[in-house]
């Protein structure tokens, strides 16, 4: 048998297909297993902007208005939701992702790399992420215990949109799709497992369904403390998660689990209490446990850099000395 590609290492890390190594994503021009990952623009969609004294303002292409002081943070807050009331959900357009000319686009940077890394598509939501935009969020999470009737509705709208979307995506040639779900603060679900599975379960079973049906990956990113759902999770069939404080859930803990089930870990070091400590003898010692926990004897592990190292305070020599431990397993 031949020396397995990049995409061969990543699909058979997350599938359990006894990859020959560890995956690896990494930027700065270091070793990627990865297309660069794109993004799904709908059709007719251009982001306005403006600025008004200190802060600057834009709308996203559900119709939001967002605003960020100038200097701040790059996404900011809502500061007008499309849904200022419940009235207005009759007449909520859809974007209309099914016409975007991104798809060609897409499957023609996808064929220039001539089948050898993994083709990953940036989704544009999921019905949480979404919908508590939609609403604004201190709002929305009211709407789950006083609004259900809208709230199921206005959830059905959206999943709708996204499972028409990720049948789509197969006309690019991708291999996965990955959405951004933050469900977690440090020590528990933002809301209660059991409002969870009655109102979000569902919603993920189908998501994850019109994915496998089209030989899609599913990997989900959510930062905080999801144990309480790892299972549903598991069983609605998330194939990767892309955790960025794994230690918070106990490394041999997490690990055993997600070898149990199957499930990938998609991870840099733990950017909270390893990474930025600058700590090159234990930011590396790490790096080898990880591999040692989570590779395990089929696969299931893929290492990355952490995006913005600045906003966490790390240095480009801390992260490398992440990198050069990773790389031990990924030559």
């Amino acid at each position: 048998m031949g020396k397995m590609t990049p995409r061969e290492v990543i699909r058979k890390n997350i599938r359990f297909e006894n990859p020959d190594r560890i995956g690896i994503q990494f930027d700065r021009g270091r070793k990627n297993d990865f297309v660069k990952e794109v993004k799904i623009f709908p059709k007719r969609y251009e982001e306005k902007r403006w600025v008004e004294g200190q802060f600057e303002y834009y709308d996203d292409e559900w119709g939001n208005i967002w605003y960020r002081i100038i200097g701040g943070s790059k996404k900011g807050e809502i500061q007008k939701p499309v849904l200022e009331d419940w009235a207005a959900l009759k007449d909520l357009k859809m974007p209309d992702y099914l016409g975007s000319g991104d798809f060609g686009n897409i499957k023609k940077q996808f064929e220039a790399d001539g089948n050898m890394h993994y083709r990953m598509i940036n989704l544009p939501g999921f019905p949480f992420s979404i919908s508590r935009y939609l609403r604004k969020m201190e709002i929305y999470f009211q709407d789950l215990v006083l609004e259900r009737e809208n709230v199921d509705k206005l959830h059905d709208m959206v999943t709708s949109s996204m499972e028409k979307l990720i049948k789509k995506i197969p006309e690019t040639g991708a291999d996965g799709v990955i959405f951004f779900e933050d469900w977690g603060v440090q020590d528990r679900l933002l809301i209660s497992p059991d409002m969870w599975r009655d109102i979000f379960k569902p919603l993920y079973k189908r998501l994850c369904d019109a994915a496998h049906s089209v030989n899609l990956d599913m990997l989900m990113h959510s930062c905080g403390y999801n144990w309480a759902i790892i299972d549903d999770l598991a069983e609605v069939g998330i194939n990767a998660f892309q955790f960025d404080q794994p230690s918070l859930y106990g490394d041999e803990k997490l690990a055993e689990r997600l070898q149990h089930h199957k499930i990938c870990l998609y991870s840099p070091v733990d950017v909270q209490k390893i990474l930025p400590t600058g700590n090159k003898k234990l930011i590396q010692d790490e790096a080898r446990k990880m591999v040692k926990l989570f590779f395990g004897k089929n696969g299931g592990l893929i290492a990355k850099n952490y995006p913005d190292i600045n906003g966490i305070g790390v240095t480009e020599e801390w992260d490398n000395w992440m990198y050069d431990a990773f790389l031990e397993y990924a030559k």
